[in-house]
């Protein structure tokens, strides 16, 4: 199967998992392209992939370059010190999870006059490998990002774990659908439009449990290439 078809099988897939959904929202597809070269990544245009996914600074920015028009969204940890080089060149942060990115992102985007369009990323099962806010901590981290104007919350991010439990999966799915309906029913200064959750192995599972937006690779492009 080529990338073109299997994006075009893989949107077709999607369209019939929002039946199932407990939404029933349309599911963005972001189009996991790191380690992707732009080749691959024009075939995936081809066969209907709008939006792409990236997680290290360097090789995003070389991508925006040689594709200044397509959308991008930095979906990995973002240090502080690269901010700098994609605050105002991707459609949305996914990874803000720490007070000092937080106020990172507001300086860049308040000398440029600007607002950035950011997820918070939860740390769903408590993975200490793995970067995002504690479960709980959440709602705290929200009121603390709504007193910096110059970045917006646009709604939640999780990386499930990394298991053929499917209980398990459904259970962290089903715990950030109900965090962010109930953000969505107490601050309605936050749009909270947003519920990225879902990734190759698991994105099946997520949409039924309410993602909306679903972050996918290898399933488009096939065993992920490592350098």
């Amino acid at each position: 199967m080529s990338i073109k078809s299997n994006m075009e099988s893989l949107i077709e897939e999607i369209k019939i998992l929002e039946k199932n959904s407990i939404s029933g929202e349309k599911v963005n597809l972001i189009a996991v392209s790191k380690t992707r070269n732009i080749d691959e990544i024009l075939e995936a245009i081809s066969g209907g992939a709008i939006e792409f996914g990236e997680n290290k600074v360097q090789e995003l920015r070389e991508k925006i370059e040689f594709l200044p028009e397509q959308n991008f969204h930095m979906i990995g940890n973002l240090q502080t010190n690269k901010v700098k080089y994609i605050y105002d060149k991707v459609r949305l942060i996914q990874s803000l999870d720490r007070v000092n990115l937080l106020e990172e992102i507001d300086k860049r985007a308040k000398s440029s006059d600007m607002i950035v369009n950011c997820l918070i990323e939860v740390n769903i099962a408590g993975e200490t490998q793995k970067g995002g806010v504690a479960y709980d901590e959440v709602r705290s981290f929200l009121e603390t990002c709504l007193d910096y104007k110059n970045v917006s919350i646009q709604g939640l991010m999780t990386v499930a774990p990394d298991t053929d439990d499917e209980e398990l999966l459904r259970n962290c799915f089903k715990r950030m659908f109900k965090l962010r309906e109930e953000i969505k029913n107490n601050y309605s200064e936050v749009k909270m439009d947003i519920l990225s959750m879902g990734m190759s192995q698991d994105y099946r599972l997520a949409i039924e449990e309410g993602s909306n937006m679903v972050r996918v690779g290898s399933k488009i492009f096939g065993k992920r290439i490592w350098r």
